[in-house]
């Protein structure tokens, strides 16, 4: 009878070698892994006991009162009041910037009378191809050397507003920049993307841009097609001078065009009504607002909501204001070819 004793192989012992090593491998693993689980379910019960000791500690606080935690309780359990303070102190610091003229100086060199009490700064709109009507305006209204010194010494900026090409630094902007070296007469709006899409934010740009760089009692928006009385525009807003919150224009409301490709199409028609019709507002032409009411419109710029057409755009922010309606015949204008006449009488 054959007995014999079970043999273990050197091949048979390296497979139980690596079997047992790997088996070690995935038990660290596995324990690595539950550690980490550990230490995330103990971090979040910490969490969670530390917000309900805080909460506890204030509803003790106001015990014998109703229990509704303030606005400052909820900040405080949120872990938001260091981001608060911080956001005081940002408020605190360009404040501070604004007083001592920092946000000024970022802005273009304005004129010798940047820092004098102005009656009024002129925004006359214009565009790319329009310098055949600036050179007329220039003509007609800065028809001397030295028109917009003296102006100026009568506390009337004028000054043409144009944005930036598309394509930023092309020969469109190049040519603006040219022509604003000789004649000293722009306002860039460097932020503003001059394009038809574009223009009904325009306002914001040039309302936040001119509160800035001049010290005016009115802001007056004017297009380049207008043919316009000088003198009779500076003895309107003369005779304006103690009105508070004044929205001067000619004023009127109208149908609101639902059919996209007409002219005047409103894309966000749906949001005036059935009876689709525009509340009411100043003319696109020439409308003007006094210091208190540009400064809002800077203050707000980023929220402010742009229709189709900047005299709607302008008219909406000015609803909710309280702003004082000034409907002024002088400000509207007929047409005479391609020109708009506003007499000004």
């Amino acid at each position: 009878m054959d007995s014999s004793l079970p043999v273990t192989t050197k091949s048979d012992r390296r497979s139980k070698s690596k079997t047992s090593s790997s088996a070690s491998k995935s038990s660290l693993l596995m324990a690595f892994i539950s550690c980490l689980a550990w230490l995330y379910v103990a971090g979040r019960l910490w969490q969670d006991a530390e917000n309900r000791m805080v909460l506890a500690s204030l509803l003790k606080k106001i015990s014998g009162q109703p229990k509704v935690l303030t606005v400052d309780d909820k900040l405080m359990v949120l872990g938001c009041k260091e981001l608060e303070r911080k956001i005081v102190e940002v408020e605190m610091e360009l404040t501070l910037a604004k007083s001592q003229g920092y946000l000024k100086n970022q802005l273009q060199h304005a004129s010798p009378f940047s820092n004098k009490k102005l009656l009024a700064v002129i925004g006359v709109y214009t565009g790319f191809g329009g310098r055949l009507r600036r050179n007329a305006i220039r003509g007609s209204w800065m028809s001397k050397a030295d028109a917009l010194l003296k102006l100026e010494e009568r506390g009337i900026v004028l000054r043409f507003v144009i944005g930036r090409s598309p394509n930023r630094g092309d020969s469109l902007d190049r040519n603006i920049d040219e022509e604003n070296r000789v004649t000293n007469d722009f306002l860039i709006l460097d932020h503003h993307e001059e394009a038809q899409e574009e223009l009904s934010k325009k306002a914001k740009f040039f309302f936040s841009t001119a509160v800035q760089m001049w010290d005016a009692d009115f802001y007056v928006k004017v297009d380049d097609n207008i043919d316009l009385n000088m003198d009779g525009l500076i003895e309107l807003v003369q005779s304006r001078h103690d009105h508070n919150s004044a929205y001067i224009g000619c004023m009127k409301s109208g149908e609101v065009v639902t059919e996209e490709g007409r002219p005047w199409y409103e894309p966000e028609w749906w949001k005036f009504g059935d009876q689709k019709s525009y509340f009411r507002h100043a003319a696109g032409s020439i409308f003007i607002i006094t210091k208190n009411l540009a400064e809002y419109i800077n203050t707000n710029r980023a929220s402010l909501k742009a229709y189709a057409h900047d005299d709607i755009s302008v008219g909406s922010w000015m609803m909710g204001l309280g702003a004082n309606y000034v409907d002024d015949s002088r400000l509207c204008c007929s047409y005479s070819g391609q020109d708009k006449v506003c007499s000004m009488a």
